[in-house]
Parts: C-alpha cells; sequence; structure tokens
C-alpha cells in the first residue's frame, strides 16, 4: 500500500502553496508547522519571511490566508482545514476538518503497518548489543545493552533497514587459562546428572568452578604459573586447550540462553560473534595500521595518538592496539571487527550500545578507523551510550552485601510482583487460571522492566523501582497494557463480526479529535525514533497515546453513544485503531500486550 500522508504533512503542503500562490519571491519557504494548544496546528515561518521580504508579517500572513481553501463545515469531505486565522506577530493558526481527521485514519486503518513506510533499500546496520561475559553471570549492568538495543534492532527493521545483529561475547582472555587449567586437574566440576541442565544450573556450576579457581590461583604458584602457560596453549590452538574452551563457552550459552528467554528476546546462535571470533584478524589489524602510519611503537607497544586526549598530569593517552610482550588488547580485537563488518557484512553503519563508561576507548577506536579509511562519509560508526542503573536510593545498584544485583533475581522477582498485581485484578473480573496468571505475570513483569529502562532517555541513569514498574497508575508499561486490555474488552463486548467503518461524516468531540490527531502522529514517531535510535520518544508518544484513550473512555460512551449506530461504529473504530496502535508500538519496543489483564 501506497504511504499515507500525515494531517502535518497534508497541511504543510497547503500552506506551501498558499505561499507560493501568494508571494512568489517565497516560494521556497518554510512555514515552520507544528502542533500547538491554541488549535491544531501553527505556521510560524512568517516572521522570519517578513524579515527577509522586508514586510508587515501580519499582512504577508493575511495575503497567504487568502488563499487556502477552507471548509464550509468541519464535516466537509472534500476539505483539510475547517479554520485559519492570523494572531500574534503573523502566526498561523490552523484548525483541520473532523472528517479530514478521520478520513485520513481510516486510509491508515487500511494499511497492515498503520501508515508507517517501509524503505527496504536504507542501507545495512551492524548493531553490537547484549555482551555478556562467558563463565559470568549476567548482572543488573548488562540489561540496559540488551533491552535498548532489541528495541532498535525492532524499530530499524520495521521501517526497512536490513540489520545484523551481533553480540560481542566476552569469550577470550587471560581468565580462560585459569578456569581451563582447573577444570584439568580437577575433571569432574563440570559434570551435569541431567546433560539437559538448565541454564541457571549451568551458571551455578561455572561460578562455583571461577571461585574455586581463583582461589587456587590467588595461594599456589605453580598454578598460577600452569594457567599462564595455558593461556598459552589456548592462543597457539592446542586442541585438548580449545575442547575445554568450547565447553565453558557452550555452558555459558546455555545460562544465556535461559535469561534472554525470561526477558521475550530473540538470540540467535549465529549473531554470537565473541571476541575470539576475530583472533585470526588481530595480527593483520596491527600490520596494516603500523605500515600506513596511523599506529606507531612506544616503548614496545603498538599505538595511536591523539591530540586530544591526555591524562591527569596533560600527558597524551595513546590507544594501545598491541602491548609491549605481544599481547593484544580491546582496541585490536575492536579494530579488527570493524574491519570485518565493513568489509564482510558491507555494512553502512555501525552500532555499538555500549556503557557510557566507554565512551573514550570508542571515540579513539572509531577515529582510528577514520585515520585508516575503513570507516569514511559513506560508513560511519556511533555508540548509543547508556547511562547506569540506580538503586531507589540513586545510588549504583547493588545487594545489601554490596555485590552487583544479579539480573536473573531481578527479573524474577518483577514477575512476582506483577503476578501479584494480576492476581489481584483477576480475582476482582477475570477468574483467570493459575496458568493464565503465571503468563500474564512474566508478560507484566518483563515489560515493565523493558518499558522503564526504554521510557528513559538511553544517555540518562534510572531507577530501578519495581513498585512504580508495576502500578498501574502512572508512565509504566502496566497502564499502557491495560489501556489495550480494555479496548479489547470493549471490543469483545461490541460483537462484531468485522471490523468497524469510519465514519467521516460525523463530528468529533474534543477527546475524539485529540485522540485522532495523536493516532496520526504514529508514522512519524516511528521515523523520527529509527533516525535517532531514541525509543524512549515511541514510549513518551505511547503513554501519551493511553493518556488521551483514558479522557476518551472518561467522556465519550462508545457502545451506548448518544449518536445512534454511526456513532458507536466511528468510536469502535477509533478504539480498534488505537488497539492496533497501542499494540504495534509495544512491539516494537519489545514489550507484549495482553488482551485480558
Amino acid at each position: 500500500m501506497a504511504s499515507v500522508p500525515s494531517l502535518a504533512a497534508t497541511v504543510h503542503q497547503r500552506v506551501s502553496d498558499a505561499l507560493s500562490a501568494a508571494l512568489p519571491e517565497a516560494a521556497s519557504a518554510d512555514p515552520l508547522l507544528r502542533r500547538s494548544d491554541r488549535a491544531d496546528f501553527q505556521a510560524n515561518g512568517m516572521l522570519a519571511l517578513a524579515k527577509r521580504l522586508k514586510g508587515n508579517p501580519r499582512e504577508l500572513a493575511s495575503k497567504v490566508v487568502e488563499h487556502i481553501p477552507v471548509a464550509a463545515t468541519s464535516a466537509d469531505p472534500d476539505s483539510v482545514i475547517a479554520d485559519i486565522e492570523v494572531s500574534g506577530p503573523g502566526f498561523l493558526n490552523i484548525t483541520v476538518a473532523d472528517s479530514a481527521i478521520t478520513a485520513t485514519l481510516a486510509a491508515r486503518a487500511a494499511d497492515d503497518r498503520l501508515g508507517v513506510p517501509y524503505a527496504p533499500d536504507a542501507g545495512t546496520t551492524v548493531i553490537d548489543y547484549a555482551q555478556p561475559n562467558v563463565a559470568k553471570e549476567m548482572h543488573v549492568g548488562h540489561l540496559r545493552s540488551a533491552v535498548i538495543g532489541d528495541a532498535v534492532v525492532r524499530i530499524l527493521e520495521f521501517s526497512g533497514e536490513k540489520v545484523i545483529r551481533r553480540h560481542h561475547i566476552g569469550d577470550w582472555g587471560t581468565q580462560f587459562g585459569m578456569l581451563i587449567q582447573y577444570l584439568i586437574e580437577h575433571p569432574h566440576e563440570l559434570d551435569h546428572k541431567d546433560r539437559e541442565s538448565s541454564g541457571e544450573e549451568a551458571m551455578s556450576n561455572l561460578n562455583r568452578l571461577y571461585k574455586a579457581a581463583r582461589t587456587l590461583f590467588d595461594a599456589d604458584a605453580e598454578f598460577k604459573e600452569r594457567s599462564r602457560r595455558r593461556v598459552v596453549e589456548l592462543q597457539a590452538g592446542d586442541e585438548e586447550t580449545v575442547a575445554l574452551w568450547r565447553r565453558f563457552v557452550d555452558e555459558s550459552k546455555l545460562y544465556f540462553s535461559s535469561v534472554f528467554d525470561k526477558l521475550d528476546m530473540e538470540i540467535r546462535d549465529p549473531d554470537v560473534v565473541g571476541e575470539s571470533g576475530y583472533n585470526d584478524m588481530l595480527a593483520e589489524t596491527c600490520r596494516l595500521l603500523e605500515e600506513s602510519g596511523v599506529a606507531v611503537r612506544s616503548e614496545g607497544a603498538l599505538c595511536v595518538f591523539f591530540d586530544d586526549v591526555k591524562g591527569p598530569e596533560g600527558k597524551p593517552v595513546p590507544l594501545i592496539v598491541q602491548k609491549s610482550d605481544g599481547g593484544f588488547g580491546y582496541a585490536a580485537t575492536d579494530l579488527s571487527a570493524i574491519r570485518d563488518r565493513v568489509q564482510n557484512l558491507r555494512a553502512d553503519t555501525l552500532l555499538y550500545v555500549v556503557d557510557a563508561r566507554q565512551s573514550l576507548h570508542f571515540k579513539m577506536v572509531f577515529e582510528t578507523a577514520r585515520r585508516i579509511g575503513w570507516l569514511n562519509e559513506k560508513t560511519h560508526a556511533s555508540q548509543l551510550a547508556f547511562g547506569t542503573v540506580l538503586g531507589k536510593d540513586g545510588k549504583p545498584f547493588k545487594t545489601r552485601e554490596g555485590e552487583t544485583v544479579r539480573l536473573i533475581d531481578l527479573l524474577d522477582e518483577a514477575i512476582d510482583r506483577a503476578a501479584a498485581v494480576v492476581r489481584e485484578k483477576s480475582e476482582e473480573k477475570l477468574g483467570l487460571s493459575e496458568d493464565e496468571i503465571a503468563e500474564r505475570g512474566a508478560q507484566v513483569g518483563i515489560g515493565a522492566v523493558k518499558y522503564a529502562d526504554l521510557s528513559t532517555s538511553a544517555s540518562r541513569d534510572y531507577k530501578f523501582d519495581l513498585d512504580q514498574m508495576v502500578s498501574l497508575n502512572g508512565d509504566t508499561a502496566v497502564y499502557l497494557q491495560y489501556a489495550y486490555a480494555r479496548i479489547k474488552s470493549i471490543l469483545r463486548r461490541a460483537g462484531a463480526e468485522r471490523a468497524p467503518v469510519a465514519r467521516p461524516e460525523l463530528p468529533l468531540t474534543p477527546a475524539e479529535r485529540a485522540m485522532g490527531l495523536h493516532l496520526d502522529q504514529f508514522a512519524e514517531t516511528v521515523r523520527e525514533v529509527a533516525e535517532g535510535y531514541e525509543p524512549h520518544k515511541l514510549a513518551a508518544y505511547l503513554y501519551q497515546l493511553a493518556s488521551l484513550f483514558t479522557t476518551f473512555y472518561d467522556q465519550c460512551p462508545v457502545l451506548n453513544a448518544e449518536g445512534g449506530p454511526s456513532q458507536v461504529e466511528n468510536r469502535l473504530f477509533l478504539c480498534e485503531f488505537t488497539a492496533r496502535t497501542l499494540h504495534q508500538g509495544m512491539d516494537l519496543l519489545g514489550i507484549r500486550t495482553p488482551e485480558r489483564l
């Protein structure tokens, strides 16, 4: 289906056409149209135009108004603008016709995508997100990368972008020498009675193994030396060593899968390309950087220097690509990943959903890649930096013992809290079974956690407050889910066998108009969110939509509408289209919308 222009786009075109007709010398002027609390839209472009033409802005605005067709009545099916007036120093206050609102929504409702354009030639984005570490439990610090990254993937794919997912897991490094050596000397530590063990059991075994290995490593100098030799054997590809390393990775993936399943996220195995996936490229990456002169040797290490990056004493702080002992740092791996993503995956955009505390590292990595030409005007990289998850006290979220909070514990608690809310509501109205309560509890609890994260600008810190997250009041996922469930309840009671039909000939109440104008902004909101990687703006749009629906529900009877069957159907149409928009918007955020709540 062809893209349906929004009311804002249509009004903008009408005003632009009028500008060209009234003032030919200003044909290219921007009307500067925006939503307004004084009318539906306001055009502010007359002020700048009058300054350029050395004229009176009110007089110029009056000339433009003469060329804008206005409907005889608000239900006139052939017109978009119902009223237009000049106010202040030359502003145009524009009210659109009721019929135009309903007709535009009807056109969008006929499209499965709700009028959101699909641009399959938008390009290819490789997005790096959800990066846990092998042999380590996921904690609250892993939450934001996973949730924000998943939402951005969904939004970009819905918009037409080709998206390649990459989960750059920490699966390499010196700690694996210690772990592998300990397992060789204690071969039964990872044995399971049940090979189909859960992910949590797998991580419990790995945690126990890691703690025992670390204790021995710190206490036994000979074991420490054997562990270091084992790292060399791992890097050299020794068969036994690599087989045990692979076992650690497989055990960890089992655990990762259980956490991501609970988060209601799809993590595909081919997309998991950890640090080890770039080992074969590291030496060549260093050679290319050194031969090009981008990197230089300094005290035996291969470094890239930057004029604007200095330490506390004012001395330059380099990006160390290769250490003086020949070992490779994180920079070598990240630069090799850029080479792979640009040269092999043909990416136009590289997006990294990574903690803001790593911003300096990525700034230097990206600049290094630009200097050597792996990034350029056609291929660029950016970091979608996110802030910290805080406790209610505004400090980094820790347990009472001061340890980092396990992610799985947070998710389980959120599900338990949500299930209690669902059970309470069920006892009042629905009579859900325990299985249904558990299912909805998971959908509501996980949705609450995701929404709290996504409704905050990624760059900001936010407080993790489960009491607020599962509240039916305020800016929460539960509030949105409840609005959706309420609409589905209305539609069930209506018992309609077909989709309700819009009635553009009917006048709209203020509550209907407000909701209709907001619904019309969905496509533009999705476009803006996709362009700026800003899911919080979609969350804000959906919250406002749910709030407008609440006002509509309170002020506009649906099944007992005072205007008779036609008005009943028109209000059912508005309800259904609102439900579809909530459902689609929440789906783009990775949040479920139960039909009964």
